[in-house]
């Protein structure tokens, strides 16, 4: 196992503990237990950057890291904003539909990319696919800054509603692209 592939499940580790904080604040709202999720969180998120980094500059792009990789990314984001559903003042900013749209374009793109890989045909991350992940992550660490720490504050929710649109135009961006990726292979008989 690759130093990447170690991030990589380290950082899933780190999921279920952020879940854990998440699921506790569900029951008691408690600044303390957002701060340690919001700290959880960025954790989390920082090290995606190093796996993939460290898995390109030793050139130890594997195929687990190409499967792991973008599955706990897709943990991380769904799962946060599934739960923004039930955190206060969360589901008034991020509403369900927007949850249902990003939830469809990681099933599909999960889909293409089981299909690709299984034929052994690599599918791994593109630039719109990395954009549209940065993108949500600086969603979700926003809305937990908002929820924890402003809930009211009406320009920390304007920020939060702005980053959800952003997060859902490149949602929607980098599932066309891949779609269109998809397209081809399927086209050319490789699948």
């Amino acid at each position: 196992m690759t130093l990447a592939n170690r991030i990589t499940s380290a950082r899933f580790l780190l999921t279920v503990v952020y879940f854990v904080l998440l699921t506790f604040t569900l029951y008691r709202r408690d600044g303390t237990l957002m701060t340690a999720a919001f700290a959880v969180f960025l954790a989390a998120a920082w090290s995606d950057l190093l796996d993939g980094y460290l898995a390109r500059l030793r050139g130890q792009v594997t195929h687990f890291g190409r499967i792991a990789d973008p599955l706990v990314d897709k943990i991380l984001v769904c799962g946060s904003l599934i739960y923004f559903l039930r955190i206060d003042p969360l589901p008034g900013v991020i509403p369900a539909w927007f949850v249902t749209v990003v939830l469809a374009r990681e099933f599909l793109v999960s889909g293409i990319r089981g299909a690709a890989e299984a034929a052994g045909i690599p599918f791994g991350a593109t630039f719109w696919g990395k954009q549209k992940t940065l993108v949500q992550n600086v969603l979700v660490g926003t809305a937990l800054g908002y929820a924890a720490w402003l809930p009211g504050t009406r320009w920390a929710e304007v920020l939060t509603l702005g980053l959800m649109w952003l997060a859902l135009a490149s949602t929607v961006i980098s599932g066309v692209a891949y779609a269109m990726d998809a397209r081809r292979l399927f086209r050319s008989g490789r699948i």
